[in-house]
């Protein structure tokens, strides 16, 4: 049983979450007793395909059509490599890169698929697979029939893979026919604003603000200097992207980004099951509501009643005075 993970880069840097999509590959494999590959797809991804070699044997796709991660380019050199390479399992992280390609890249192959793996097992050569329904509320046990079987994969289900200490693997470059790359869609740019706090889904502390916070400024002052002050990632709730405090970029939940950081702060959010759905699975978490009987209350390891912004200045000056005794 062959198997390929297509990594998420940022053009120098694999995604942490590939990492973790590439332990549930080795897994299968390991059962298997079959073999694992990168797949790295972009423009002037040298660097990204080095780091990848510390992993497993990297086959690489370089070129200026692929410079932007366009789903009919990406989707059809997928398909194009892993039925060259005769491949059983494709897989990769849940994010919003794979929600727009893989799906497409199955479609090519005839392929069966499973979307946000957070557990499986192989029945009979066959994966079966646990993934969250509706919110989280229910998990469906699928079983893939057919081939290729192909999967996204939660990355908060499994830890990242680590790089071996010996020599690294090989780097195959692998040209393409330039009709594979033609798009209908053009690229026409990206609006971010620049950030210097890391992104949530790779942050080991997650603090997030909710419905309770008034105003950006608010927003900024207690969630984002909290987040700065533990080296962490500022997150919110629905709430507050409907509001247009903060940008969706940033939010946590079903129809966010998934999220299991080391610590979890949620402030001034209530808990709906749409935002647990997001953030459960982080090791601790630690909630400060003003509602005694708030539902995040339920899930918290950690919980404190009481006003944000009466609580969390105070939480910060603390943390503040501590670190500063800490650098003598």
């Amino acid at each position: 049983m062959r198997n390929l993970v297509v990594a998420e880069h940022d053009g120098t840097h694999l995604r942490s979450a590939s990492l973790s999509c590439l332990t549930f590959a080795k897994m299968v494999a390991s059962v298997t007793n079959s073999d694992v590959a990168w797949l790295v797809l972009g423009h002037g991804v040298e660097d990204v395909a080095a780091e990848a070699a510390n992993y497993v044997p990297v086959i690489a796709v370089d070129s200026p059509a692929l410079a932007h991660p366009l789903a009919e380019p990406f989707s059809q050199v997928i398909a194009y490599v892993a039925r060259a390479r005769r491949i059983d399992v494709l897989s990769a992280a849940t994010s919003t890169f794979a929600k727009d390609i893989l799906p497409r890249a199955a479609a090519l192959l005839g392929g069966t698929m499973a979307s946000d793996v957070v557990r499986h097992e192989l029945v009979d050569g066959q994966l079966q697979c646990d993934c969250p329904q509706y919110a989280g509320a229910v998990t469906a046990t699928l079983r893939l029939t057919g081939s290729p079987q192909i999967a996204t994969v939660r990355a908060s289900a499994y830890p990242a893979a680590q790089a071996m200490d010996s020599q690294a693997h090989a780097v195959e470059q692998l040209q393409v026919v330039p009709a594979m790359l033609t798009a209908r869609a053009q690229y026409e740019g990206l609006k971010s604003k620049q950030k210097s706090r890391p992104d949530v889904t790779e942050a080991r502390v997650v603090v997030s603000g909710g419905r309770a916070l008034k105003n950006s400024q608010d927003f900024e002052r207690l969630v984002g200097q909290l987040a700065d002050v533990l080296g962490g990632a500022a997150g919110c709730s629905r709430a507050l992207v409907d509001a247009g405090i903060t940008p969706n970029e940033l939010q946590v939940g079903q129809t966010g980004k998934i999220v299991a950081p080391e610590l979890y702060v949620a402030l001034g959010i209530s808990g709906a099951v749409q935002h647990l759905a997001g953030m459960k699975n982080s090791r601790t978490i630690v909630a400060v509501n003003s509602d005694p009987e708030a539902p995040i209350f339920e899930v918290a390891d950690y919980g404190l009643v009481g006003d944000v912004y009466t609580v969390v200045p105070e939480l910060i000056e603390k943390l503040q005075y501590h670190a500063a005794c800490a650098t003598g």
